[in-house]
């Protein structure tokens, strides 16, 4: 070898040749040796800024150079194994053309090609698949629209009277729905539902291809696939859309148990007729709970599970047919899974037919007045908010008497069409609010209008025509109950029902100090029906004479302060209080049809006043719910009560000599106001209050009463007493 150790350096431009042994003979290596290094300039130049770039290089590459030598340490024990998988690997490896191949089999892939494609496809078709599950979460709202429900209303005897909402849904628990109705479900839909893992392969593949080839969808979905779709997902029928409910569907049944998923499933499932969830077709189709199905009507609506509008047997002949053949389809299927015995199968030889019609359909034009009525007071006495009451499955069992509620309807339609046919334009603008109550505060009957639907102003329970004459009876429990004050801060005077009062029409009103002058600088006096005069006067006579000065006196003495406690205490509610002047006791206030009656029943009640309720249970789902029902409060003695009952039977039997004849508990009074804007009959019979009033006002312009023009029939032959006594039985 030749330039040893004591030899003269090499230039920079000068070739090495060695000769190694380990090569051929006529084999040289040659080797070129780099230029010595420039010396470094004075103060740092050019060639030392390089070096130093240089070697900052090398110090940035040396972590990067020690992590990849650290890699391969790690995988050097692999080595040997690589080794020996590489050759399989080059074979499997594919090669197009194929070599030593001619012509077309050229292109076709040997064994392992397709080995090789499958298994790598297999992997990746797996990672993906593992991937999409862990990446997909269960939604934590469910779908509102799939979840809400409606809510049912029952009359006060329990049969049902309306319902509202978007949709007719009631949920159920599964244990309130028979073994046979999920039976016959399962066996229509998925009857492996218990032992699948929540997703059917075969019929997603199907559902798939014949998505892509037809253009469509198709089920093949498991009882799971379709309660996500149901309460997770929309309708839409893609190809995504069926991909993200398998994976929530895997997810779900580790999640959820197969009773907990079936419930949902039975609860959410539209069976047509408007109706979601098992309870509300069952009624809807045979106006029964889904507790009293037996197998063979389970068949017949879990036939409609795929589709109610093919399999509806109401909508045509060809429907009729192709639920028959279903119906017996699934009875069959239940006894091959052994869930029916063929003895058991054996009995359902005839078509379950449905009804005709849903009969959930039945809210009627007055009945919406008394759902109005009755949601609002649920949701205040039951604390519950308007989203919670929307989403409905409240059953709101209602105090409503459906025989009054009918005898009311009926006598003031037939009013209103009398009155339209002897006065038109009268009519137009007339109005009649009626409300019936128990002493105990139950409001069992009212009348709204004629059609809710068009008229959404409640017609029972307006404030805006004055009480008049019929307010008289709270003015005489006032001064029954507190006395009378002849002078300025003196101690108060007994009333009792045979104290004697002026009963001249025309008679100044008094205070203390004298006479009372109203802001104008007149006189204020009473007045008396018709203008006639009685002299003087009990005041037990003059409730029964419908005399009127004695009561506006009788406040004054009393004081108009106590006058109004005594009103508001009995039912009436201080909105509707009018104001603190002479005219208060001749019914300046305006209260409803509803409170009238209900301050009348206070009456009834022996002084007890009981708020008025139209809901005395709420139950959703079943279960009770909570509800702060009104309790009794005292409002005047008992005595009190007594004598102005009393007072109230004595004007009854005067006016209504004949109807009064072998009656007991029958008690009334007519109502008149100084304008002649409204006309009021209010009595009691069987401790059951009734208002009456019947008033105008044209409902496009204002509500400014206006006046009756004879709607409100004569004295003789009062609109107002005719529909009392109707609405009562007394007619």
């Amino acid at each position: 070898m030749g330039g040893g150790r004591g030899e003269e350096p090499l230039d920079a431009d000068e070739t090495l040749h060695l000769r190694v042994d380990a090569l051929r003979a006529d084999q040289t290596m040659q080797l070129r040796v780099p230029p010595p290094p420039e010396p470094p300039a004075a103060g740092g130049g050019r060639a030392e800024r390089r070096r130093d770039a240089r070697s900052a290089g090398r110090e940035r590459v040396a972590p990067a150079s020690a992590a990849l030598g650290a890699v391969v340490r790690l995988l050097a024990p692999l080595a040997p194994y690589a080794r020996r998988i590489a050759p399989y690997a080059r074979r499997l490896k594919p090669v197009y053309p194929r070599p030593g191949r001619d012509g077309w089999r050229r292109w076709i892939p040997s064994w392992r090609q397709w080995l090789g494609a499958t298994l790598t496809s297999f992997g990746l078709l797996s990672a993906f698949l593992v991937t999409a599950y862990a990446m997909t979460d269960i939604p934590e709202n469910l779908n509102s629209y799939a979840t809400q429900q409606d809510n049912v209303y029952f009359w006060s005897d329990g049969t049902p009277m309306a319902r509202t909402g978007w949709v007719q849904r009631q949920a159920m628990p599964l244990k309130d729905i028979p073994p046979d109705v999920r039976w016959a479900v399962l066996a229509a839909e998925n009857e492996s539902f218990y032992s699948d893992p929540g997703i059917s392969a075969r019929g997603i593949t199907r559902a798939v291809f014949r998505t892509l080839g037809q253009g469509d969808t198709e089920g093949g979905s498991t009882i799971t696939q379709q309660y996500v779709k149901n309460v997770y997902l929309t309708q839409n029928q893609t190809i995504s859309r069926k991909f993200t409910e398998a994976m929530i569907a895997l997810k779900l049944d580790n999640r959820m148990s197969k009773d907990q998923i079936l419930e949902g499933y039975l609860n959410t499932s539209w069976f047509g007729r408007g109706s979601y969830g098992i309870q509300r077709a069952a009624q809807a189709y045979y106006g029964k709970d889904v507790g009293d199905l037996d197998a063979s009507e389970a068949a017949m609506l879990a036939g409609l599970l795929k589709g109610a509008g093919l399999f509806d047997p109401t909508l045509s002949k060809a429907n009729h047919a192709r639920a028959v053949e279903r119906w017996s389809w699934i009875l069959d299927r239940m006894v091959k899974i052994g869930k029916l015995a063929p003895r058991e199968r054996a009995k359902y030889t005839k078509f379950p037919e449905p009804l005709k019609s849903n009969p959930l359909y039945n809210t009627g034009a007055q009945s919406d007045y008394l759902v109005e009525l009755a949601s609002q007071y649920a949701k205040k006495a039951g604390h519950l908010t308007d989203k919670q009451f929307d989403l409905g499955g409240y059953q709101i069992y209602t105090t409503f008497d459906r025989k009054r509620e009918k005898a009311l309807t009926d006598a003031v339609t037939k009013a209103r069409k009398q009155a339209g046919r002897d006065d038109p334009a009268a009519a137009r603008n007339g109005h009649y609010g009626a409300a019936s109550v128990a002493a105990d505060g139950r409001i069992l009957a009212v009348y709204g209008g004629p059609d809710h639907r068009t008229q959404g102003y409640n017609e029972s329970n307006a404030t805006t025509v004055p009480a008049g004459t019929a307010f008289t009876p709270f003015v005489y429990a006032a001064g029954l109950e507190h006395g009378v004050r002849k002078t300025r801060g003196g101690p108060a005077t007994p009333v009792t029902p045979d104290s004697v009062y002026d009963g001249d029409d025309g008679v100044p009103v008094t205070t203390p100090e004298g006479p009372y002058w109203d802001r104008s600088g007149k006189k204020v006096a009473a007045h008396n029906d018709g203008g006639r005069s009685y002299g003087d006067i009990s005041l037990r006579e003059a409730m029964a004479r419908s005399v009127n000065t004695p009561f506006m006196q009788l406040g004054m003495d009393t004081g108009l302060d106590r006058v109004r406690q005594t009103a508001v205490a009995s039912g009436l509610l201080s909105s509707s209080m009018g104001p603190q002047v002479p005219a208060l006791s001749m019914g300046n206030s305006t209260p409803s049809a509803i409170r009238m009656a209900s301050g009348y029943a206070t009456f009834a009640a022996g002084g007890n006043h009981t708020e008025p309720y139209s809901v005395r249970r709420i139950t959703r789902n079943g279960s009770p719910v909570a509800l702060a029902t009104p309790r009794p409060r005292r409002a005047v003695g008992a005595e009190v009560a007594r004598q102005v009952t009393e007072a109230l039977g004595d004007s009854f039997r005067t006016a209504h000599p004949e109807a009064a004849a072998g009656r007991t508990g029958v008690s009334g009074k007519a109502g008149t106001t100084e304008k002649d804007t409204a006309a009021w009959y209010v009595g009691t019979a069987d401790s059951v209050s009734t208002a009456i009033v019947v008033y105008r006002i044209d409902l496009a312009k204002s509500l400014e009463p206006l006046p009756l023009k004879g709607l409100a029939g004569t004295s003789a032959h009062s609109v107002p007493y005719a529909l009392w006594s109707a609405a009562t039985g007394l007619g």
